[in-house]
């Protein structure tokens, strides 16, 4: 539970501190942002690739996994798809509902509700006692199957706002052969694993794909660049690793270290939105940055709204395993409640593209509330799953 709440409070810290530093630095704030760029994307790696070494299924049973990865992509799906409509039909005046440029951007940020925080998640349920219940094996599945859907889905989130061109099937093209050979060569490789070893794979992830970035830059202009983000390579990167799991102090203080720092930086690549003026905000290209900002009396109004509309939307593997008891798909459902690093990475992912204004301001926020709820809701699955457990005792 500490964990949880130092998450919310660094992302907290981050967005008041980016709020501050451009006055405070002047013009070194360029070069500073920059660095503190950096080391996001490496922290963001660095996480993706421990998602992508959790995602352990026999391969010779794929067929099994079929339906479990269709709940996990409706789990994911449902509630980014009430956020994007709420932040179209309720957020923005009727002007922009028509507007194709409002709709991919609002379909983007809203993507940072899908994904469950695995990393999170299996860490406390793991503390409950609750590792050898049906639930959390199920959920294990479902919230790597929701984490991959996201990433894979936010690779056409990224081509619709930059366009049909001709970069976007290179793109494309990179993304099948990453997939194939993380599937191919699932669980292959004895890599050390270690936090160190780790963190050095995820500065080689990044510096991967900045030398791709900066060379087709080169030649072919800011326009014309290949950006390749690092989640589904630091994912796949994951995946070929023959898991080993190293559960020291030393390991779990790294790992946190880095997710706390993360968290930090998430907030702090936040842009300027404290005393900006309508007249400052318009002149912006996104459509959901030129927005006047809210009174924080509306918008914590509308980040209860958002919590409450995702969270319902992550209800849906209720309606399914209908050989288990209510209680059971219930918890299974609340335990998809939880979201963290990979959320804040989409929201992170939509600031490149110029979306900001009250939407992003009420995104960041939702994220806090729920990472604050997080022990709330392990405590309910706990009660859900004890229960069950309970009554199957009694009728034997």
């Amino acid at each position: 539970m500490k964990k949880v709440l130092s998450f919310s409070l660094l992302l907290v810290l981050g967005l008041v501190a980016s709020q501050v530093l451009p006055a405070m630095l002047g013009d070194r704030y360029p070069t500073f942002q920059a660095g503190a760029t950096t080391f996001l994307y490496i922290c963001l790696s660095f996480i993706m690739i421990n998602v992508g070494r959790e995602f352990e299924i026999d391969k010779t049973r794929w067929k099994t996994y079929a339906e479990d990865y269709f709940i996990a992509m409706a789990t994911a799906a449902v509630p980014w798809l009430l956020i994007a409509l709420y932040y179209m039909f309720v957020l923005l005046p009727s002007i922009y509902w028509n507007d194709g440029g409002a709709w991919k951007e609002n379909l983007l940020l809203s993507r940072f509700a899908a994904p469950t925080s695995a990393g999170i998640l299996f860490t406390m349920l793991a503390a409950c006692n609750l590792k050898k219940s049906w639930m959390y094996r199920k959920i294990q599945v479902l919230a790597i199957f929701d984490d991959l859907d996201t990433i894979l889905l936010m690779i056409p989130l990224q081509i619709m706002m930059i366009g049909l061109r001709w970069q976007l099937f290179v793109v494309v093209a990179l993304v099948f052969l990453l997939l194939w050979f993380g599937w191919r060569r699932l669980g292959s490789y004895k890599l050390r694993q270690d936090w160190p070893a780790l963190l050095v794979y995820s500065v080689v992830v990044f510096g991967a794909t900045q030398f791709v970035y900066l060379v087709s830059k080169y030649y072919y202009g800011e326009q014309g660049s290949i950006h390749i983000e690092v989640l589904l390579p630091a994912f796949v990167l994951g995946m070929v690793m023959k898991t080993k799991h190293i559960d020291t102090p030393a390991e779990r203080k790294a790992s946190s270290a880095i997710s706390f720092l993360f968290m930090f930086l998430v907030g702090l690549s936040m842009p300027l939105f404290v005393g900006m003026t309508s007249d400052a905000m318009a002149g912006t290209s996104s459509v959901t940055a030129a927005q006047p900002m809210m009174s924080w009396e509306m918008i914590a109004l509308h980040v209860l709204a958002v919590s409450l509309l995702s969270n319902a939307g992550k209800l849906f593997p209720v309606f399914f395993y209908r050989d288990r008891k209510f209680s059971e798909r219930l918890a299974l459902a609340v335990g998809m409640f939880t979201r963290g690093e990979v959320g804040a990475g989409v929201i992170f992912i939509a600031l490149g593209y110029n979306i900001g204004g009250p939407a992003l301001v009420i995104s960041v926020l939702t994220l806090v509330l729920n990472l604050i709820l997080t022990g709330v809701f392990v405590l309910w699955v706990r009660r859900l799953a004890l229960q069950s457990y309970e009554t199957e005792k009694s009728t034997v």
